[in-house]
């Protein structure tokens, strides 16, 4: 396996990749990953029912890719975000897992960042940095990997792409410790993930699955590090399409929430 630094001493790490019917966005951030100062082992798309043009996308990438690219896809009856991971993460092959949203373009240490603050016990939220509409556009009609970084124009909360992994490393075990941590960029050990049984599939359509399985995490005794100022993320804009259940979800988390659960039913014990 190909990687431009060392990673003797660093897990064993396959990125999980959740797309749907976004293949500009997901290119850039496969591109990206490509891209890293360590790559990962492989990448695993969770798909939630794209159509044709994001399975030709991942065809065609494959055949260049630097590490497997896999396709997990399911057919498309609705925002089922929770049931495609579960498949996509029962599929993967590292001991750490690495999950991202695919409409994120990933700085070139973030996989690095993620293995090397990787602790038997935790697991890490990630930030991001949020792109405005106008400078989204202009990346995904080129479809070349941009060069961003803190003083890039077009940035929201411009702050969070500075990168100090020192600093990081101080503030992982004390920034934020309260705050439930959301999915679009997280990573954990995948057996830990097991032992809670994955995504709760209860949760379709949007919101709460994320909150769910973190809440699931720290009830089982792991801890919850912040990686503030490392595994930076560049969040690719988009309209909030996916409300539906939203009242119906949230209500499911605050109970599951106030009853301490660990374990969910259907989970990810199904497919493996």
């Amino acid at each position: 396996m190909k990687t431009h630094k060392n990673r003797e001493h660093l897990p064993s790490g396959s990125i999980l990749v959740s797309t749907y019917n976004r293949p500009a966005a997901l290119s850039l951030c496969l591109q990206s990953i490509a891209k890293q100062t360590v790559l990962p082992d492989e990448v695993v798309i969770a798909d939630d029912g794209s159509g044709e043009e994001t399975v030709r996308l991942i065809e065609q990438m494959k055949l260049h890719f630097p590490v497997p690219l896999v396709h997990v896809w399911q057919e498309d009856k609705g925002f089922r975000l929770a049931k495609c991971r579960n498949k996509a993460v029962a599929r993967s092959g590292g001991e750490y897992i690495i999950q991202i949203d695919g409409d994120l373009v990933l700085h070139r240490r973030f996989v690095e960042d993620h293995l090397s603050f990787a602790r038997p016990g935790c697991f890490l939220k990630g930030g991001r940095v949020n792109l405005t509409g106008k400078l989204t556009d202009t990346l995904c009609r080129s479809c070349a990997l941009p060069h961003i970084h803190f003083l890039t124009p077009g940035l929201i909360r411009r702050t969070n792409a500075i990168h100090c992994a020192p600093l990081s490393r101080y503030l992982a075990p004390r920034y934020q410790k309260n705050r439930i941590a959301l999915g679009c960029n997280m990573s954990f050990w995948k057996k830990d993930y097991i032992a809670v049984n994955g995504y709760d599939e209860v949760f379709e359509g949007w919101g709460g699955e994320d909150s769910d399985f973190a809440g699931r995490m720290i009830n089982r005794g792991l801890e919850k590090r912040h990686l503030k100022f490392a595994g930076i993320a560049y969040h690719l804009w988009h309209d909030d399409l996916y409300m539906q259940n939203r009242e119906k979800n949230y209500n499911y988390l605050h109970q599951n929430l106030q009853e301490k659960r660990i374990w969910c039913d259907p989970g990810v014990n199904q497919y493996l």
